[in-house]
């Protein structure tokens, strides 16, 4: 139980947090709100602002969760951004999605969106690069079978962010965060994955269509815009030479990250970049701007959620974080429980999947591996659990998505993307967590 200071420290922690998702749904910069809501938690918890001794202080709480970040994840981030750049400007994204629309045609729009989606993020695209790269092909669609438009973030959420983000063997950070904690691979857990992901898909695709033949029956339809992009007509490479480089990244990964764990990930993501020039250089007519388009979006990609981060830093050094920790620890039932809720509601304090997952294991880690806790299923349940109350209104990608991408408001898109993002993976991980105590 908390006692009156724990309760004292956890209304400033949920105040900051409160401030972070409603300054971030009006649209502030999170380099911004990040450090100003995580200085309101310091302020409400007597964490004094800079001190040279212990360093339990405002600064070196902030800097350290922020920098500790980026000096992980940095290399990923930027060659997982440059590879995404490269298959958007070489038009190899829009071929391989465009071979999948083509395929299935205009009648299953939301269908082909979020396999198109799928098949890029699982390949290693940049989750922001999906979104930017799909959107385009998605408003075609859409427009084509006449559904309402508020519906296009969440299909590009539910092919992205939900059954292929978390799954086994996705070269997506949420899925190789956990290896160097719990000694384990990008493959952990992958039968119970597998049903999951399963299940999420169809589950999350059911769902959304739920929901938007509910909103055409109740007269919704697309509404075109003047800012609408349409569909290049520039020539695209072969389909199969956008394939390639999505595999190299797969193959690799799984050959060498028994051996080289998280370097793995770098060498794959460095041989798809290569793969992806070597087959596609011709069509690729800027390639200082494909690769400053990169750098930045790299920049801006770990920035952002580093920043998330460091209010998450700041977090840990209040009265309530440990004591709420060792609480979620201690929940009854199986630690699979706990590590979920745990992970859950961390990476929805912070906003980020990956934030959550940094700040979270280093924590319950070592409590359920000394447990006798599987560090297979551990690893799987925190990476699916990771990906749940991450997606509240602040998370970057849910922002960028909604406000940047397709131009919609919080208010008519967002529930949509709660349902596929939020509830869908929350359920997920209920699943998980049954399957892994049957097996």
């Amino acid at each position: 139980m908390l006692g009156s200071i724990g309760i004292l420290s956890l209304f400033g922690l949920l105040l900051g947090l409160g401030l972070l998702i409603v300054l971030t749904m009006r649209g502030f910069n999170l380099f911004i709100t990040a450090p100003l809501c995580a200085l309101l938690v310091a302020v409400t918890n007597g964490i004094p602002f800079w001190q040279l001794s212990d360093k339990l202080d405002f600064v070196h709480g902030y800097m350290s969760g922020f920098s500790g970040f980026v000096a992980a994840w940095f290399l990923m981030f930027l060659l997982g951004s440059l590879f995404g750049k490269l298959m958007e400007h070489t038009g190899a994204a829009d071929a391989v999605a465009l071979a999948i629309v083509k395929k299935l045609g205009h009648t299953r729009a939301v269908l082909a969106i979020v396999l198109a989606c799928a098949v890029l993020t699982y390949g290693g695209v940049s989750l922001f690069v999906v979104a930017f790269s799909a959107y385009p092909m998605a408003v075609s669609l859409f427009k084509g079978a006449n559904l309402p438009r508020r519906f296009i973030p969440a299909t590009l959420a539910l092919g992205s962010v939900t059954f292929t983000m978390t799954s086994a063997g996705s070269p997506e950070i949420q899925n190789w965060i956990p290896i160097p904690y719990l000694g384990t691979t990008p493959y952990a857990g992958w039968q119970v994955s597998l049903i999951v992901a399963v299940f999420m898909a169809v589950g999350g695709y059911l769902a959304l269509m739920w929901m938007i033949k509910s909103a055409v029956n109740n007269g919704e339809q697309f509404v075109s815009r003047q800012s609408d992009p349409t569909l290049s007509d520039k020539a695209l490479p072969h389909w199969c030479t956008g394939l390639i480089p999505l595999l190299v990244v797969l193959v690799t990964s799984f050959i060498l990250h028994d051996s080289l764990q998280q370097a793995a990930l770098i060498i794959a993501l460095a041989g798809g970049v290569v793969s992806l020039y070597l087959l596609n250089f011709r069509f690729l007519h800027n390639p200082g701007a494909a690769t400053n388009e990169g750098v930045l979006g790299a920049l801006l990609a770990i920035g952002n959620t580093a920043a998330v981060v460091g209010f998450g830093g700041v977090a840990k050094l209040t009265p309530a974080f440990n004591q709420v920790v060792d609480y979620m620890t201690h929940l009854p039932g199986p630690e699979l429980i706990g590590a979920a809720v745990a992970v859950s509601a961390i990476a929805g304090l912070t906003g980020s999947a990956s934030g959550g997952q940094v700040i979270a294991l280093p924590e319950i880690a070592p409590t359920y591996l000394e447990r006798g806790v599987d560090p297979e299923q551990l690893h799987r349940v925190v990476a699916i659990s990771s990906g749940a109350l991450d997606s509240l209104p602040h998370n970057g990608y849910v922002v960028t998505t909604i406000r940047a991408i397709c131009g919609e408001t919080h208010q008519n898109a967002y529930w949509p993307v709660a349902v596929v993002s939020v509830l869908t993976p929350l359920v997920g991980v209920v699943l998980a967590i049954v399957l892994f105590q049957w097996f």
